[in-house]
């Protein structure tokens, strides 16, 4: 099995501050790290350093960030194709990290709304059935859906993180076999049986500090969070998504509760250190960790 990620490549900067201001006051910021991101390149890698193979789809710009985001990820397991677009820049992460290790991410979308339809299906070129395909909300709706649409035409399984929200989810969840929600997500989606409603087989909803709950028509399995020291929450999500889903797919099982421990161990990892994917479990730490 092959897991594609069509997504979005960035740069993270991370910067702490000691809290949140009400707008217009000033604040000092002291920068933590400087790292890759974007959803689609944090759960490509991940999925990669579970043993996965793992090909990644993401629009840069023609520009030094771009230039910088292909350099990190050659140090990478992950198979990176970056298309480089005309006329835009490069997108980038700019990380405020309370003292709580709550954190408010602001990121652009210039180089991931170019991303096209086209270059979406091409993208699926070389997929089977039973590969996965594992998707965003960061493209344009368009190509969200063209690539949802070919990967189902391919007998692929697909798996979306509707994050962030977007108006034109409504029209993917025909195409989506399993969702990663948080609970405010699930909220503003209408709830986990309007997503079965609408042909999500399989719904993962992520409950922070409470863990994680597998919800199917069939059953409800809880899984409990992992107790660690919380340092920087970003990118534990995608994290705990791309190792689930890497879990599952070494053992050739659907998702379950050991693919959920397995899920709930590397969000724990992550959160007790600073940055992104220089956060994540490495390649041994993640074999260790799969082995449990």
């Amino acid at each position: 099995m092959k897991a594609y990620v069509i997504g979005n490549a960035a740069l993270d900067e991370t910067l702490a501050i000691d809290r949140f201001v009400q707008p217009d006051a000033s604040v000092f910021g002291r920068p933590l790290s400087r790292d890759l991101g974007g959803k689609g390149t944090n759960q490509a890698i991940a999925l990669a350093r579970t043993g996965v193979l793992c090909r990644l789809f993401a629009a840069v710009g023609r520009d030094a960030r771009g230039q910088e985001i292909a350099t990190r990820l050659q140090a990478e397991p992950v198979l990176a194709e970056l298309i480089a677009q005309d006329s835009v820049s490069t997108d980038a992460s700019t990380i405020l990290m309370a003292a709580t290790g709550e954190n408010a991410i602001i990121t652009t979308r210039e180089a991931a709304e170019a991303f096209s339809p086209e270059q979406a299906r091409a993208a699926l070129a070389g997929a089977e059935a039973g590969d996965l395909l594992v998707m965003q909300g960061n493209l344009s709706g368009e190509t969200t859906l063209a690539a949802l649409r070919a990967a189902k035409a391919r007998g692929m399984t697909t798996a979306f993180n509707p994050s962030p929200l977007q108006d034109y989810f409504a029209s993917l969840w025909p195409h989506v076999d399993i969702a990663y929600v948080n609970e405010g997500e699930a909220a503003a989606l209408g709830g986990v049986a309007a997503l079965h409603g609408q042909g999500v087989t399989q719904v993962v909803l992520t409950l922070g500090g409470d863990g994680a709950r597998l919800i199917t028509a069939q059953q409800s399995l809880h899984v409990p969070a992992h107790p660690c020291k919380v340092v920087d929450t970003t990118g534990a999500g995608d994290c705990f998504m791309a190792v689930s889903l890497g879990s599952a797919a070494l053992r050739g099982t659907d998702l379950d509760a050991r693919a959920l421990a397995h899920g709930a161990a590397a969000a724990a990892h992550t959160v007790a250190r600073a940055g992104t994917v220089s956060a994540f479990p490495t390649v041994a730490e993640m074999r260790a960790l799969l082995a449990g």
